[in-house]
């Protein structure tokens, strides 16, 4: 996936490994899969765009019911989701 640089957005590996719940959950990778990519590839291109859609308003709808360190965690996810989404429509 790309960034609204239109970089990859895939982190590289480095000496020291990090964990980012909101770029790359351990969780949502099984092998060299991530999970977004494979819900891509199973959807037509507006069903995508949907789920994306769905996602930026999930995040947005619920931060503010969560403690503060997790409501700003929610919010780097919806602005994941929202970059994801500009950037398919922008192709």
């Amino acid at each position: 996936m790309k960034n609204s640089n239109g970089e990859s957005s895939q982190t590289q590996p480095s000496s020291t490994p990090t964990h980012d719940p909101v770029l790359s959950p351990d969780h949502y990778t099984s092998g060299s899969i991530e999970c977004i990519d494979a819900i891509k590839a199973s959807m037509s291109h507006e069903a995508y765009l949907g789920f994306l859609k769905g996602q930026v308003q999930k995040y947005l709808w619920r931060y503010e019911k969560k403690d503060p360190a997790k409501s700003l965690q929610d919010l780097r996810k919806g602005r994941f989701y929202l970059e994801a989404l500009i950037n398919e429509v922008s192709e």
